[in-house]
């Protein structure tokens, strides 16, 4: 198991740590539920440092990403971020990610911890004329700093020193700024050198960000609706299914791996829905792997894909792919939980 550079600070603040993705990374310090309304209603800072990070360049670089990754990476400008996809042959999804374009012919991209090893070989299986990689995985720490008090946090920690817009990414020296998040909350991602790391997670916490683990994290991302690699996007369903269109450009020029199913899915119905599904009562939380029934029970139509208690409702709420003709909001269902089942009914995204 891999360690944070981080890890003796979170067991000092009393963290418990929990096996994520090939990592011993902190799934709560005070409370899920704390840990949440403080990012809800104020700053959390996370360590992310598990995450992935890769860097290309050179004069090819942007056509080569282009025909690997779904999103129109030659559209972005100098300083610009997106969420994109990389498939497999089939339209699958091997890993989403965010590309940053750091200069023309510079790129910096954010993958997820347990596809690291993986997106690195399928890159480098598919090599491109005038074209740098390098895997800054090992060098590099990251903290996701999210809430709507993150702004005004950082302007006490780096005074002078401004963030860069909604999707946008910055260097300053050996730090680099980018503005996304994965909370639903305004944010940013401060990545640093792992020497280095530990001093701004420091600082942050100085300045009132409240440690939050990946309990919290989780519990945030889905109240929101976005996907979790490994569990509702994996390399059988496509972004298509995944609900995740907007980021799949079909039509720009040259194509990418995995395109050709996308084009003949969509001319056709899809077979599946990510949809979100919502207990109507209280219930044990919802978890992943349990089984989706039609109203009437007669049949099992899915299984979740993803699952928690929404501190933001109070309720079971959960991701799973469904067959189209149960896919509409508002359409009913049972959710089985151990011996017994729950009603749940189809909603429409997101949650919160």
């Amino acid at each position: 198991m891999l360690r944070s550079p981080l890890h003796d600070r979170h067991l000092s603040l009393g963290a418990r740590i929990v096996p994520f993705a090939g990592w011993e990374m902190p799934i709560q310090y005070q409370g899920i539920v704390a840990e949440h309304q403080a990012v809800r209603k104020a700053v959390g800072v996370f360590d992310i440092s598990h995450m992935g990070e890769f860097e290309v360049s050179g004069p090819g670089a942007a056509a080569w990403l282009d025909g690997l990754l779904t999103n129109h990476v030659a559209a972005l400008g100098v300083g610009e971020g997106h969420y994109t996809l990389l498939l497999n042959e089939a339209g699958g999804v091997i890993d989403d990610l965010i590309l940053y374009r750091i200069g023309e012919e510079r790129f910096f991209l954010v993958v997820n911890a347990a596809r690291i090893e993986q997106d690195r070989e399928w890159l480098l299986a598919h090599p491109g004329e005038g074209v740098s990689f390098r895997d800054r995985s090992a060098e590099l720490g990251a903290l996701a700093v999210q809430g709507p008090g993150s702004v005004s946090l950082w302007s006490r920690v780096a005074p002078g020193m401004a963030l860069p817009p909604r999707n946008g990414i910055a260097e300053a020296d050996d730090l680099i700024l980018c503005r996304t998040g994965y909370t639903g909350e305004d944010g940013f991602e401060l990545i640093a050198p792992v020497e280095k790391i530990g001093e701004c997670f420091d600082r942050l916490l100085d300045a009132g960000a409240v440690p939050c683990g990946l309990g919290a994290r989780d519990t945030l991302r889905l109240e929101k609706c976005y996907p979790l690699n490994g569990s509702d996007l994996d390399e059988v369903h496509t972004p298509l299914e995944a609900g995740l269109g907007f980021f799949v450009k079909l039509d720009k020029p040259g194509g990418f791996i995995g395109r050709d199913p996308l084009v003949s899915q969509k001319q056709q119905r899809l077979p599946a829905r990510l949809s979100a599904i919502r207990l109507l009562d209280k219930a044990p939380p919802l978890r992943h792997g349990y089984e989706v029934l039609a109203a009437n029970g007669s049949e099992k139509v899915a299984e979740l894909t993803s699952g928690s208690l929404s501190p933001g409702l109070g309720l079971g709420i959960g991701l799973a792919y469904l067959p189209a003709e149960f896919a509409k909001p508002g359409t009913g269902l049972l959710v089985a939980i151990r011996e017994r089942t729950y009603p749940a009914e189809v909603v429409k995204k997101p949650f919160v």
